[in-house]
Formats: structure tokens, C-alpha cells, sequence
């Protein structure tokens, strides 16, 4: 047998040696991060900095790094006569950590809890780093959270027990399956999160009855069947982001919240916008509007023969939306739109959050290289929004389906996460550049759509803002910034979970709950501290409000029928453009 080198390099539970090496490793991490910290305050060539660096509060993190450090080598060398260090909420709720071989084996309880001191030191020695940029510390302070993720014991198989003892009880098999997994996802270019085969449009998630009744080179607008004799006089226009797909809103049967409105008596359309090619590489924001919303309201206006219209614009579909209000009020068409509502979409992105953190001048350029046919490729922008949660969205695939050879589990909301859609660049430039970095939409005047300079501040649309509180995408302080800039009527709603969870929340789920605060306020945090909380979902106090606007019905036939009036049925729903790439 060839020899060992020094040190355990097998299968088995890491001796006191190696332990010994990795918190040495995992110290000089510590260390350097903290010299990457002193290195950023040191003035660039030909430049002085704004005042004296005070390295004090840098020593004085380590200092302490190293006292705990201590404590905790004594905990794990006389566990009998050294106290155990208390875990934070957050530490005990860790669910990377929930199994028992965590806490039962005294080594991997080591681990687990020098992994805890290190991260926690690490964001510590950002938080010390002083007199550089606020921008500039928040992004050192996100990359280091993401490589604390990336750092976890429970992503390598030497240190986490569970892949461990799952190598052994099938004598390798979960690691070669592991390893297959993680071949096919670097062929195809994309993180596989959920069982593939499992769903398919229109048999079991996106099967809202419904026909396609116009198609453009932008979009397919769908109009659903009623189910009910009467339907609301005003229909439903829902404008869902085009850098996902539009079934987020049409899940499973259960959670299809377009199945619930038409349910609910409603007329219901829904713009399915194309996934960008190279026939789009000169659509701009512009096109989005006139081309896109615009062009949509004014359809089914025509075709039910009715002035205005109810709208829905879900993130970025919402941010446009607010500057097509705009646009229509700055040309006297305001009463185009009897109401609008906004899924957590922001206007105003001075607090955009972590999103913020990837708009800059190096970044823009990166983002251009990669878009060379006019259009950037969805899995790039999905790969972004994972990483804001990258934790849950990437690292625990990692280490389920990876390193323990786990089957996918079939996860409706996953697939469509999946499901990505390419994006126009140049749009996709300017809306980074003018929103996310100038934040020209809260400006009065500082944009312009087709000529005509939008200002959000005329807008009296009678307005629902739903933000959901845990959104990590468009943070709820954000969302809540549209009702500094709108003139009208308003309800805003805090929603609990996030980005998705938050909206998709069905009423028979009985899930989670909602905040409702019906006095002027100024702020997120008064109105929160002021707030009423209501379980369940959301979704029946939305209905109540569409309907105090207009409660008058009309008969559910004739146009009112999908292919019943003036445009012809073109194909069933969840038509084509959804099924493209």
C-alpha cells in the first residue's frame, strides 16, 4: 500500500491534527481579511485620504477573534470543566446544522461551532474597516457573507458528518451519484434545484383554462376563461416581470392566484412577454411601455369595449408600470386605468438593497461583454439572484445533491425559477444605469418616455402597494418609498416571506399573514409599529379593495368569452412565447 501522507486523508472523522492545521487556516483567513481591510484604507496613488485611519478598532477585532478562539480550544480539549459557548437565535435555528451529529460528536460539534466564531469575527473585521466608501463597505461586507457561505463545513465532505456516513453506508454510490449531478448541471451552464420532468406547461402548472388572443413580436396577452355568470365590468389587466416567466402567477391549481381572480368574478388578462433574441437587441424601456403595457390596456379596452381598465405589475413589470402612469397622465389618458396594483416593485431605489451592490461601471461592462447578440442570457441573471441567497439557492444544492447524491425533490416554484428568460441588453443597460444607479425615476422630469418628460408625483391612479417583509429583491423599505411619490388614493400592505412566498400565498393555504395600517404615516417603521396583523393571506383584502372601486358586473358571455369578440383565439393558454427560450 502506497503511503498516507501526514495527516487524515480517508474517510473517517478529522483527528485532533487536522483540526489543529484548519483553525490555523481559518484564523489566517481571519487575519487577512483583516490586512485586505487595513490595504483598503492606504490612499491610492497621488490621493490622500479624508481623515487619519484609527487601526484601533481593527486590533481590537482581532484581539478578540483570538480570546474566543482560546475559549472555545479549551471547551473542546476539557468539555467537563470549560463552559459551552451560548449560541445566538440565529446559530441554534441554523437549519445547515439541524442534524444531531452536529451536536452529539464532539468533533464535528468543534466544527460547527469554529465555523460560527469565524464567520462571526469575519463580518466583525468588515464592520471595523473604517473611512472607505458606505457603497464600497457593504459590497466587502456581501462578498464576505458569501464566502462565509461558500466556507461552511457542511459543503465539503471531510467536515460534514451527514455526507460522511452516507458515503459509507453506500459504499460510495452517493458520491458518484453526487458527482454526476454536478457534471450535468456544468453542461448545461445552470444549478439544477428541482426534479426536471416533473412539471410540464399546461398539464400540471400553468393550466388556467384560457386562450392566446393577440401575439406581438413583445408579447402574447392571454385572456382566461370565467367561471362565473357575472364577471366585474372593469377587467383585470396583470403585466408579471419579463425576466421570469409569466406562471409565477399561475402555479399548480392550488396556488395559481390568476385561477383565484378569475374565481373571484373577475376578466382576466395576462401579458406572457417573449424571451429576449436577437430581433430585440434595440428594445429599450420605451417599448416595455408603449409597446408592451400600453399596447395591452389599450387591446382589451377595445375588445370588451370599455374605458378603463384594472392593472397588476409585479417587480420590474411594476416599475414600469408606475411609468406608464406616468406617461399617460403626462398625456391627459390617466382615466385609461381604473386602479393600479404593485407586487413588491420599487420607483424609488435609493434602498434597493443588495441588487444595488452589482451596479457599477465594472459591472456594466461585464454585463455588455455578455450580451454580444443584443440579448443577455437568463442564467446569468438568474445566477445573480441566487447569489443575493445563496445560501438556500446554491449552496444547499451543493450539499444535498452534490456531496450526498440526493434525488431532486419536484418543487412547482423551483421549476419555474428554473425556467429563466433572456433579457434585452440595451434595455437591460439603461435600466440599470438610469434606476438602479442615477434613481432618474424619482426625479421629476429626469426621465423621458417617447419625449415626454414622466413624473411620478402626478400620478393619481388609485393605488395597492403589497411589499413583503422578508423580500431580499426588493426590499419592503424600499417598495414602501412609492408612497412618497404618488398623489392618489393608496393602500399599502406588508405581506410576511418574501419576493414570491409573499405574493403566492393562496387564502386555503392559511399561510403566513399580512399588516395593515390604515393611518398616515410617514415611514416603513411607523407604519409597522402602528400596523394591524391579519393571518392568512392577503389576496380576499385586494379583492375587497377592486371591488370598492367598481362594484357593477356585466353578463360572463360574449367577449367576455376568450375568442368571443373581435380578436380570435390563436391557441390555447399558456401559449407559446412561455415555452420558448
Amino acid at each position: 500500500m502506497a503511503d498516507q501522507p501526514e495527516g487524515n486523508t480517508g474517510g473517517a472523522a478529522p483527528d485532533l491534527k487536522d483540526l489543529q492545521h484548519w483553525t490555523w487556516v481559518l484564523g489566517r483567513m481571519q487575519q487577512m481579511m483583516m490586512e485586505h481591510g487595513l490595504d483598503l484604507m492606504q490612499p491610492a496613488q497621488g490621493s490622500t485620504l479624508p481623515a487619519p485611519f484609527d487601526p484601533t478598532p481593527v486590533i481590537r477585532a482581532q484581539a478578540d477573534f483570538w480570546a474566543d478562539t482560546m475559549k472555545l480550544w479549551q471547551r473542546f480539549l476539557d468539555p467537563a470543566g470549560a463552559a459551552a459557548p451560548e449560541e445566538t437565535p440565529e446559530q441554534a435555528r441554523d437549519k445547515r446544522f439541524k442534524a444531531p451529529q452536529w451536536r452529539d460528536d464532539p468533533v464535528f460539534d468543534f466544527i460547527r461551532r469554529s465555523y460560527f466564531l469565524i464567520a462571526e469575527h469575519l463580518v466583525k473585521g468588515v464592520d471595523a474597516i473604517e473611512g472607505v466608501d458606505p457603497k464600497q463597505k457593504e459590497q466587502i461586507r456581501f462578498a464576505t457573507r458569501g464566502f462565509i457561505d461558500a466556507m461552511s463545513p457542511t459543503n465539503f465532505p471531510a467536515t460534514n458528518p451527514l455526507v460522511l456516513e452516507k458515503a459509507i453506508e453506500t459504499k460510495g454510490e452517493s458520491l458518484l451519484k453526487g458527482l454526476q449531478n454536478m457534471l450535468a448541471d456544468m453542461a448545461k451552464g445552470q444549478l439544477t434545484q428541482t426534479s426536471e420532468g416533473s412539471f410540464e406547461l399546461g398539464r400540471n402548472i400553468a393550466t388556467t383554462p384560457g386562450k392566446v388572443v393577440k401575439r406581438t413580436p413583445m408579447y402574447e396577452l392571454i385572456h382566461y376563461a370565467p367561471t362565473t355568470e357575472s364577471v366585474a365590468k372593469i377587467p383585470l389587466v396583470i403585466f408579471p416581470p419579463w425576466i421570469n416567466r409569466f406562471y409565477i402567477l399561475d402555479l399548480t391549481a392550488e396556488k395559481s392566484f390568476i385561477r383565484w381572480a378569475v374565481e373571484q368574478g373577475l376578466s382576466v388578462f395576462v401579458v406572457s412577454w417573449k424571451s429576449a433574441d436577437a430581433s430585440m437587441k434595440d428594445v429599450v424601456w420605451d417599448d416595455f411601455i408603449e409597446r408592451g403595457q400600453i399596447d395591452a390596456v389599450d387591446t382589451v379596452r377595445e375588445l370588451l369595449d370599455v374605458p378603463a381598465v384594472h392593472t397588476i405589475g409585479y417587480c420590474v413589470a411594476g416599475t414600469t408600470l408606475a411609468a406608464t402612469l406616468a406617461l399617460l397622465t403626462a398625456r391627459g389618458q390617466a382615466d385609461k386605468v381604473a386602479s393600479a396594483t404593485f407586487f413588491t416593485a420599487q420607483v424609488d431605489f435609493s434602498q434597493a438593497g443588495d441588487l444595488n451592490l452589482f451596479v457599477d461601471d465594472e459591472q456594466m461592462k461585464l454585463i455588455e461583454t455578455l450580451s454580444p447578440e443584443g440579448f443577455l442570457d437568463g442564467r446569468y441573471m438568474a445566477a445573480t439572484f441566487n447569489l443575493l441567497r445563496g445560501r438556500d439557492l446554491i449552496w444547499n444544492y451543493v450539499a444535498n445533491n452534490y456531496l450526498m447524491g440526493a434525488e431532486y425533490t419536484p418543487f412547482d416554484l423551483l421549476h419555474w425559477n428554473s425556467d429563466v428568460t433572456n433579457l434585452p441588453s440595451k434595455w437591460h443597460q439603461s435600466y440599470l444605469a438610469d434606476l438602479y444607479r442615477d434613481n432618474k425615476l424619482a426625479t421629476p422630469g429626469a426621465i423621458s418616455v417617447a419625449g415626454t418628460p414622466i413624473d411620478l408625483s402626478r400620478v393619481a391612479t388609485p393605488t395597492y402597494v403589497q411589499a413583503g417583509r422578508e423580500d431580499h429583491i426588493a426590499p419592503a423599505e424600499s417598495v414602501w418609498k412609492i408612497t412618497h411619490h404618488f398623489a392618489g388614493p393608496l393602500r399599502f400592505v406588508l405581506a410576511g416571506s418574501g419576493h414570491i412566498a409573499g405574493v403566492v400565498n393562496p387564502p386555503a393555504a392559511g399561510k403566513y399573514q399580512y399588516w395593515i395600517n390604515d393611518a398616515k404615516v410617514g415611514s416603513l417603521a411607523d407604519f409597522v409599529a402602528g400596523a394591524r396583523e391579519v393571518k392568512g393571506s392577503w389576496w380576499p383584502d385586494w379583492r375587497a379593495w377592486i371591488g370598492s372601486l367598481d362594484s357593477e358586473t356585466v353578463p360572463a358571455a360574449g367577449a367576455r368569452i376568450p375568442g368571443g369578440g373581435t380578436l380570435a383565439a390563436l391557441e390555447d393558454a399558456p401559449g407559446s412565447y412561455v415555452r420558448t427560450r
